[in-house]
């Protein structure tokens, strides 16, 4: 899966990036990614992915990852359905799901990564930059210091810099996070 950032979009945003440090970089933001998915709780960026989910009498099944745009296969106990409908991220049949298991192959996520998905990766990758050159790899955000009796206060309590605050963590589960639960990926 594409990183949600390139080095392009670094460049773009002003950060420079020496030849020697493209690889590194290209690292940074394939963890950033990561990170960030991990957080959102979804790929954000579109994808085709085949999903097996407990089958249920309920009328609607609720997919994972928004926004669902195609839905391309669906099978019920490993027998095809057609008889369902897309509804707001969730197939509707009328008789249900009920079943040991519903297998269905759909396209969801964003077409286009959002700028601010992007910038955040951008950002938290160039941190990683920062460290990376003055050679301290856990190297955390001094938010303060006093210089008399010397006291020195971070940003928080997490080593590196590749990591999301748990603010950061709730905003984008809230924004593209989902409820269901993935039996399978594959």
């Amino acid at each position: 899966m594409a990183d949600l950032a390139t080095l392009a979009d670094m460049t773009a945003r002003g950060i420079t990036v020496e030849a020697n440090e493209e690889a590194v970089v290209g690292t940074f933001l394939a963890t950033a990614s990561s990170a960030v998915r991990e957080g959102a709780g979804s790929n954000i960026s579109q994808t085709t992915a085949t999903v097996i989910l407990e089958g249920t009498r309920e009328t609607r099944l609720r997919l994972p990852g928004a926004p669902v745009a195609a839905v391309h296969a669906v099978a019920l106990d490993e027998v095809p359905v057609t008889d369902y409908r897309l509804s707001n991220g969730a197939l509707w049949r009328f008789c249900g799901w009920a079943g040991e298991q519903v297998e269905v192959t759909y396209t969801y996520g964003l077409p286009a990564v959002p700028a601010d998905i992007v910038d955040l990766v951008c950002r938290m990758a160039a941190r990683a930059l920062v460290d990376f050159r003055t050679g301290d790899p856990t190297a955390r955000d001094v938010r303060s210091q006093r210089i008399g009796d010397y006291s020195v206060t971070y940003a928080d309590t997490e080593t590196g810099t590749l990591t999301l605050s748990d603010f950061q963590r709730r905003r984008l589960a809230a924004r593209f996070g989902t409820s269901v639960g993935v039996v399978n990926v594959r």
